[in-house]
Parts: C-alpha cells; structure tokens; sequence
C-alpha cells in the first residue's frame, strides 16, 4: 500500500494563471507531522489553498490517497475564526459544525455526533468551555474549540493555518502540546502552517520550507538545524 496520503508532481502555484512557486514534487507521508513554514509574502496560503483543493494547480498535479478509497476529509483550523458575536453561539456548537459535511441534512442531529462532538472538546481539554459563548472565548481557548471543530470532521488530514498567531506564550504552548499528543497518540497526518520555525522544530518531524522563491522538503532534523537555518537565512545565530 502507497503510505504517501498526499503527492505533487511538478506542480506550480498561483493565481489567474500566474506562477508563483513553480516545479513542486514532494510528498506528504500517511501518518506524518509537516511544517509548511517560510517568511509573509512566501507563497505559504498559496500553497495550501492549492493543497487542499480550494486553489486549482496552475500546472501539474495534486493527488490524495485515502485510506477509504474515497474523496479524503480535511479537517481545517484557520488562524483565527471570524464568527460575528451577534450569532449567540456556544463553542459546543461551533464544535458540532464539523460533522455536517459528513451527515444526513435535516433538523437533528443524531445523538452519536453529539456525544462524539463532546469526546472532541475532551480530547483538546475544552470540555469546561462548551456552554460558553464562542465570542467570549480568549483567542487560545477559541483554537481549541476549533481544533476540536476539525476532529470532529473524523479527517484522514488535518490542516493548521498558523493556529498560535495572535496568542500568548501559554496559549501557544498548550496549543502545541495538544497538537503533540494528537499526532503521537492517534498518528494523525498532519499539515501545520508557521513562520516561527523555532516552535515547528518542536512538534513537526517533516518541513517543507519556502525561500526566495524555492521549495525545500525534508526532515526537521535536516532542513530546521541551527546550522542549516543560519546557511538558508545567512544569519548569524547567537
């Protein structure tokens, strides 16, 4: 069995027919922790968009395996959620809006997706913020209810669009640790976009990093050495 969830073969990305990143092949490894890191203006939304389907290729191909057979389910975190607070939402039912891709439509939910929807919020210790209202939350605490949103979607890929930006140092590290325990314990792949590569350096086992322009894939170990980050950058590390 093919263990590559997701591969690109000589794939450019951009806009309105307009490369901006040109000739990627890489894969992505059922089962792994990726960073998708590089500098704002890099070319990382761009990337992502098109590998998850809502920006097609300008050229080449973009190619998932599911383990199902069928069309893959991603769960997504986006960087920060943009509910307007006059929708009285409690974040349980902001965490239960990840299941309706995959459910009958009609006026119930079944009493399944509930219980699941609440396993989701224990599984990123947000049990204790699902009778309170979403727009109250404090932006740490909102990415777990979002986290928790994407699970509850059951996805074979799940995708972080810089889920720590914005938040403070605790928040960030909670985040991380839940994201830590998700992969170690359930071996969910994984897809998390950064630019702080000091923070993927803990958590991720692959990178795919963007440079001036050129697209690096490889291991942690490898691409986010402080050696190799001071040769790609030309910085002195102190």
């Amino acid at each position: 069995m093919n263990d590559n969830l997701l591969f690109l073969e000589r794939v450019a990305v951009g806009y309105a027919g307009q490369a901006i990143l040109s000739n990627i092949s890489l894969a992505i490894a059922r089962g792994t922790f990726t960073a998708l890191v590089g500098a704002n203006g890099s070319g990382k939304t761009t990337l992502l968009k098109t590998l998850i389907g809502v920006l097609p290729p300008v050229s080449g191909q973009v190619q998932f395996n599911s383990a199902a057979g069928s069309r893959i389910v991603i769960g997504y975190v986006p960087q920060r959620e943009a509910l307007d607070p006059m929708f009285l939402l409690s974040s349980f039912e902001v965490a239960l809006m990840g299941c309706y891709g995959r459910v009958t439509p009609g006026p119930l939910l079944a009493k399944a997706e509930r219980e699941w929807t609440r396993a989701c919020l224990r599984r990123v210790g947000a049990s204790d913020l699902a009778s309170k209202r979403f727009s109250q939350l404090s932006g740490g605490q909102k990415q777990r209810v979002l986290i928790a949103r994407a699970l509850t979607a059951k996805p074979e890929l799940l995708v972080l669009d810089e889920p720590t930006a914005g938040i403070d140092a605790a928040a960030t590290q909670a985040i991380l640790e839940v994201l830590r325990q998700l992969h170690r314990e359930e071996r969910l792949t994984t897809l998390m976009v950064s630019h702080d590569l000091q923070e993927m350096r803990e958590v991720a086992e692959k990178v795919i990093w963007l440079h001036r322009g050129r697209v690096f894939h490889g291991a942690v170990a490898d691409l986010l050495s402080p050696e190799r980050i001071q040769q790609m950058l030309e910085l002195q590390i102190v």
